[in-house]
């Protein structure tokens, strides 16, 4: 089959019958995000095993983390918008281009945040607040997750290129492959080899270089991609680094915004103890297993809804999405009931110190209210980049997290002196807002903008 006929019929299925095709999309990112996510809990569970501090040690680790993710997950969004356009429109040249200056980002920011991280960990991790007691073992992952961030970074803009075209089947084959080999290597290198917090470090790095080589046999040897990549030949385009990044970059800073938000979190529960920290690490991971359903939805609007603005599809834009938010919120609703009603027994196989466990589930009862919300905001905002639109979610994040969640956490905490939970009445609220808020940029998007013809 030709490449214009692999095209076209992917676009005439999408278009024919766009709710089935979204649960194509859709399903294998929940799958590969699920065994990521198996990964992420039982890696927690290994860590817990070692002792509370392990896991603070960790969660002092996440708002960079979280950076680093949000630089390669957000510039991949916008790969993704962009490989999605042209090749709805038709465009193979761009299409093909735009994979090749993904290619050049990321080695720009591998370099990048491996020299920052190795030159400077030890310091960030001091100024976000990491406490003296803890610091040894939070550099020592750090250190060790550092010589994996370039093969996480190029794996990450591989599979942002495959689901612009909207292969999400061999990423999920792959995400799942390195998440087995993950959960088998940790016991090895944090109990059998005796490594403990650095040993489920070294468990990453080695899953992540063998994803790494496998992603390059497959898209440059094999040539598993429809786009191809002619580095030989490449020329540096402004229109083409202009149209990734003015998705791209917002969505990255969006994530950085976030990472910020875990930032003033984390140092403020640190005046309560190291405990609050490892309960709100542990909750994070939790949070992950509900919005599962709510990443895979998001992250095929955004292919769907970019492919189908590239072909001036507008009335299965409106479609597409309807059908998106509505799943989302239905989905998400059961998941945080179910949540709310078992938080005790989830929390229970993490930890065993009491304290922790009381903190965490506070925590989960309170947030499983709110994630309803958040997916509709969510699905929104990738909505929104599929369109080629990537400041809103950037202008939403930052008022709610800079804007509102931490100062009323500051006021709550430090002014009126209430509770470590009060904190999460601060997330809450500023949840709900920031739904209102892409509720109605999503009308104003769909009044003003899906009238006109992408360039």
């Amino acid at each position: 089959m030709s490449e214009s006929v692999k095209r076209h019929s992917r676009l005439k299925a999408f278009v024919d019958n766009p709710s089935k095709s979204l649960w194509t999309l859709a399903i294998p990112i929940i799958a590969g995000m699920g065994i990521q996510t198996l990964y992420s809990i039982v890696d927690m569970i290994f860590i817990g095993r070692i002792s509370g501090s392990a896991i603070a040690a960790v969660a002092f680790n996440f708002p960079i983390f979280f950076f680093v993710m949000g630089i390669s997950f957000g510039l991949g969004s916008g790969v993704t918008a962009s490989i999605a356009r042209f090749i709805g429109s038709d465009d193979k040249v761009n299409a093909d281009n735009a994979a090749e200056h993904a290619i050049l980002i990321a080695i720009v920011i591998s370099a990048l945040l491996t020299s920052l991280g190795l030159l400077y960990g030890k310091q960030i991790l001091l100024k976000i607040g990491c406490t003296p007691e803890v610091l040894p073992e939070a550099w020592e992952y750090l250190k060790v997750s550092c010589y994996g961030i370039s093969f996480g970074v190029f794996s990450g803009f591989f599979r942002s290129i495959l689901a612009g075209e909207g292969d999400m089947k061999f990423p999920m084959i792959l995400a799942g492959f390195g998440t087995i080999l993950n959960i088998i290597l940790d016991p090895i290198f944090i109990f059998t080899l005796g490594f403990g917090v650095a040993g489920a470090a070294w468990a990453t790095t080695i899953s992540q270089m063998i994803v790494f080589v496998i992603f390059i046999f497959m898209l440059f040897v094999k040539e598993h991609a429809y786009v191809k990549f002619q580095l030989r030949d490449f020329s540096l385009s402004k229109y083409i680094l202009i149209d990734i990044i003015k998705v791209g970059l917002p969505a990255s800073l969006s994530m950085i915004v976030m990472a910020v938000g875990q930032l003033i979190f984390n140092r403020m529960l640190a005046t309560f103890s190291t405990d609050a920290v490892a309960a709100y690490q542990v909750g994070g991971r939790i949070d992950m297993v509900v919005f599962l359903p709510i990443f895979g939805i998001a992250s095929a609007l955004t292919t769907m809804v970019g492919m189908y603005f590239g072909a001036n599809e507008i009335d299965k834009i409106r479609y597409i999405t309807k059908y998106g938010i509505s799943r989302a919120f239905i989905i998400t609703s059961i998941g945080s009931i179910l949540l709310y009603i078992f938080a005790p027994v989830i929390i229970s196989g993490f930890t065993d110190e009491i304290v922790i466990k009381n903190i965490a589930v506070d925590y989960l009862r309170v947030i499983s209210l709110l994630f309803p919300f958040i997916s509709i905001g969510l699905t929104i905002g990738r909505i929104l980049q599929g369109l080629g639109l990537g400041m809103p979610s950037l202008i939403i994040t930052t008022i709610r997290v800079i804007g509102v969640a931490g100062p009323l956490a500051y006021y709550f905490i430090y002014m009126l002196g209430k509770p470590v939970e009060w904190m999460w009445y601060a997330m809450f609220i500023s949840g709900i807002m920031a739904t209102m808020i892409s509720i109605f940029w999503l009308k104003l998007a769909f009044r003003k903008f899906l009238i006109v013809r992408p360039l």
